[in-house]
């Protein structure tokens, strides 16, 4: 494990939120020796999937680039989503500079409050990627927790990964420890299951359970399966609970384990091949 220095500081203990068979095509070769060439037309793929696998931000991300006019094919701008090019024949630059495909690399980081996940933060805090110094990779976190939240926070420069584990089609679960005031009821978990209507709409909850309660407060787990801004603590107040502390303990199959706060270390190759297959709806 890896862990970035950090002054000595000392702080209150605080109650404990947890840590088919391949079709033979005509002409393709089915024995030994080399695969035949993919000719050029097979090779293209939309140009936001190849800025994304190169490592440049998720699908939406890269789409924001190009509709920004910062992609160039052959030294030609262009703008227009869905343009399809042949990353091993053509040139790409974004912002000048040419496309390079670099190697895919996970970290799973155990996110102090405090920090940001956003690559450019115009106030000077603290940033996510700024917490694993060893990549020479350019990082970004996949999905978010705000400010004030802390647990386990995956980064990577796998773009196209990282845009089917934060898509609600591909119904990726996060499971969180939060420390609410006061005791909820049967009947306000049940509400949390069943919906809490926000401004953008119902926010539901997958799964809750009590892990523990104070005289005067409780500790909930709970499980989602979209990524609304600050759903947790919006859903939780509409319920007549404020959130005292948020901890994510679980993305998929990955889990923060004993990492301490400020902590990160990279995944297994593993690691990562679950994490394809419950983003693309596999064995689970």
């Amino acid at each position: 494990m890896k862990r970035k220095p950090a002054r000595k500081t000392t702080r209150r203990k605080r109650p404990d939120c947890g840590r088919g068979r391949q079709q033979h095509k005509p002409g393709a070769e089915t024995g030994g020796g080399d695969p035949p060439l993919r000719r050029p037309a097979e090779r293209e793929q939309r140009l936001q999937k190849v800025l994304a696998a190169a490592g440049l931000g998720s699908r939406r991300q890269c789409e924001e680039l190009i509709l920004a006019g910062r992609v160039e094919v052959e030294r030609q701008v262009v703008t227009q989503l869905g343009t399809r090019v042949d990353p091993l024949r053509q040139r790409i630059r974004v912002d000048g500079t040419e496309l390079r495909r670099p190697r895919t690399v996970w970290y799973a980081l155990n996110k102090p409050t405090g920090v940001v996940c956003t690559n450019r933060d115009p106030g000077g805090r603290p940033r996510a990627v700024d917490l694993v110094p060893e990549s020479r990779e350019r990082l970004f976190t996949v999905g978010r927790l705000d400010l004030n939240s802390e647990g386990l926070l995956l980064l990577t420069n796998d773009g196209e990964l990282a845009n089917r584990l934060t898509h609600p089609r591909y119904g990726v679960s996060k499971t969180y420890r939060v420390l609410v005031a006061g005791n909820p009821t049967r009947e306000v978990l049940s509400q949390l299951k069943r919906g809490v209507h926000l401004a953008e709409g119902v926010a539901r909850i997958t799964g809750v359970t009590i892990k523990r309660r104070y005289k005067k407060s409780t500790v909930l787990e709970m499980v989602l399966q979209e990524g609304r801004n600050r759903e947790i603590r919006r859903s939780l107040a509409g319920v007549g609970h404020k959130v005292m502390r948020l901890v994510r303990i679980a993305t998929g199959p990955i889990r923060l384990g004993n990492l301490a706060p400020g902590e990160y270390r990279p995944l297994s190759s593993a690691e990562v091949q679950k994490l394809a297959r419950w983003a693309g709806g596999g064995k689970r």
